[in-house]
C-alpha cells in the first residue's frame, strides 16, 4: 500500500512538469530513403536542456542533474520504437505506464512539456541492427512489470535504460557502470533524497546500472537523421 501510494504522489509530481494532450489526424508521410526512415528497434532519446527544472525536485531534472555531461543538453529517458504496419509504437518504462507499449503520440502526450512543446528527442540506431525485430520482442515481454523505483539489476522491474540494453539473447547490448545520483557538486538532488527515504532504500550510489546520457555516447549506436513528429498522428 505505500508503495502504490508512492507511485501515485510521484506521478502526480511529474506532472507538473509534463501535461496531457490529445487528438487524431492523417498520418504525416516520412522519408521513403530506409537510412532515414524510423525502423523497428531504433532507439529515442529524450533530452532536456541543462538549465531546465534546475531545482532537481522532479526526476527528470535530478536525472539531468546527475548524469548530465555540463554541456548543451542531457538525455533523461530511453525509449524502443516498433515499426507495425502504418503505425509506431512505443516501448518503455515510465512512472506513469510502468513497462508498457503505446502509440507514438501517446509518447509525445507524456513528454510534452508545460509550456506546450516536445523536448528534443534523437534517434539512434544500432551498427548492427540485422536481430531488430527479435529485440524488440524481447522488450515486449516486460509489459505489464513496474517502473523500478529501486534502480537495482536483480529485480523484476525495469527502469528506462535498463529495459533498453537486453538483447534478444538477453544479453548486455550497452556498458554497466556504476550508477551516480549525485550533482556536480557532490550532493544528491532533493528529489532522490525524498525518493529513497519513502521507500525505505539507501540510494544505489556506485552500484552498477546504466543511465540514458551514458548510453548514447556507446560505439555500438548511429544517431539517425529523422524528425520524429513526422510520423504523429495528431495535428
Amino acid at each position: 500500500m505505500i508503495i502504490h501510494r508512492l507511485i501515485t504522489v510521484i506521478v502526480l509530481i511529474t506532472t507538473i512538469l509534463f501535461v496531457s494532450c490529445n487528438g487524431n489526424s492523417e498520418k504525416l508521410e516520412p522519408s521513403k530513403d530506409k537510412s532515414t526512415t524510423l525502423q523497428t528497434g531504433d532507439l529515442v532519446f529524450v533530452a532536456l536542456p541543462l538549465d531546465y527544472m534546475a531545482d532537481t525536485t522532479e526526476m527528470g531534472s535530478a536525472i539531468a542533474a546527475s548524469t548530465g555531461d555540463s554541456v548543451g543538453i542531457n538525455y533523461i529517458h530511453v525509449a524502443i520504437a516498433e515499426v507495425a504496419n502504418d503505425s509506431v509504437w512505443i516501448i518503455d518504462a515510465t512512472l506513469a505506464h510502468g513497462v508498457d507499449r503505446h502509440p507514438l503520440d501517446t509518447f509525445f502526450c507524456d513528454f510534452r512539456l508545460n509550456d506546450g512543446t516536445l523536448p528534443q528527442m534523437d534517434i539512434m540506431r544500432l551498427s548492427d541492427n540485422s536481430n531488430a525485430a527479435k529485440y524488440v520482442e524481447n522488450a515486449k515481454q516486460f509489459t505489464g512489470r513496474g517502473y523500478d523505483l529501486y534502480f537495482l539489476p536483480d529485480n523484476d522491474e525495469q527502469y528506462c535504460s535498463e529495459l533498453v540494453h537486453i538483447d534478444e539473447k538477453g544479453e548486455y547490448l550497452f556498458s554497466d557502470a556504476p550508477m551516480n545520483f549525485k550533482s556536480d557538486d557532490g550532493t544528491f538532488p532533493p528529489y532522490w533524497v525524498w525518493l529513497f527515504e519513502q521507500i525505505g532504500q539507501p540510494i544505489p550510489q556506485g552500484l552498477p546500472g546504466t543511465n540514458p546520457n551514458a548510453m548514447s555516447k556507446e560505439k555500438c549506436l548511429k544517431k539517425v537523421d529523422i524528425k520524429l513528429t513526422d510520423y504523429s498522428k495528431a495535428k
